[in-house]
């Protein structure tokens, strides 16, 4: 995810590579990020935090305390946005003291400039705070903002919900091969599909269920597929599954 908001943010221009510095253990990947974009590597997370005005934690939950480890308590001049799912602005606030605190949910298609995020600030930022992190997420994709108790939720649904329209797409891709099609062109025609459909409900603001009928011709092909998803309860299960890794995300939050 790092590499994707350092490529928006060079794209959009609300940067220059000379700007910015990334800090990670890994060399290898330190050296990529720096052919790739030419900007400033280090291993050492202590000279970030006395460079940067602006320190983005694109880390695990589970990494989130190590990173911060040496932040210095003693200033507020700095602004963090964190994307570790699941964790708070106030837990943040506890290791760095009163540092304003930005908290993303970003999701995977970030990485093509068509994510979706989730912002929402600690009790120490400000708008201005919450604009600035709004502008580098909007390089990535869309953005909303919100209360932070709905952050979970946005996890469950936009943040794994990529991952459950993969195992779709390749649902979809394998029936079509089922039936008969080359499975590069089931795959082909089974993402532009879900795309399109997204568009669809995005630009004609039509209610899902509207577009739907629009497809379904009485005593038609798309009828006869719907009653066997209906069957076999798609729709509940995909409710579960976004309910399952919003627990998943309170309960990241809370260890």
């Amino acid at each position: 995810m790092a590499e994707a908001i350092i490529n928006g943010v060079l794209t959009a221009n609300l940067h220059l590579p000379q700007d910015l510095i990334v800090s990670d253990i890994n060399q290898e990947r330190l050296k990529f990020i720096n052919n790739k974009f030419a900007i400033a590597t280090t291993c050492d997370n202590i000279l970030v935090f006395q460079q940067a005005e602006v320190i983005i934690l694109a880390v695990k939950p589970q990494h989130l305390k190590e990173a911060l480890g040496g932040f210095p308590r003693d200033i507020c001049n700095k602004t963090i946005i964190s994307i570790a799912a699941g964790i708070s602005t106030n837990f943040i606030e506890e290791l760095v003291g009163k540092v304003p605190v930005i908290r993303v949910m970003p999701n995977n298609p970030s990485l093509v400039g068509a994510g979706m995020a989730a912002l929402c600030k600690g009790k120490y930022a400000d708008d201005q705070d919450l604009q600035l992190a709004k502008e580098i997420f909007a390089s990535i994709g869309e953005t909303v903002i919100l209360a932070e108790y709905l952050m979970d939720a946005v996890t469950g649904l936009s943040g794994s919900g990529p991952a459950f329209v993969y195992q779709f797409i390749e649902a979809l891709a394998d029936g079509g091969v089922q039936v008969g099609l080359p499975r590069n062109i089931a795959y082909k025609l089974a993402a532009q599909t879900v795309v399109g459909a997204g568009l669809m409900v995005l630009k004609t603001g039509l209610h899902p269920g509207q577009l739907k009928d629009m497809v379904t011709s009485p005593g038609g092909t798309t009828i006869r597929g719907i009653n066997v998803l209906e069957k076999a309860g798609f729709r509940g299960t995909v409710m579960d599954a976004v309910e399952s890794a919003y627990l998943m995300s309170k309960k990241l939050g809370s260890e």
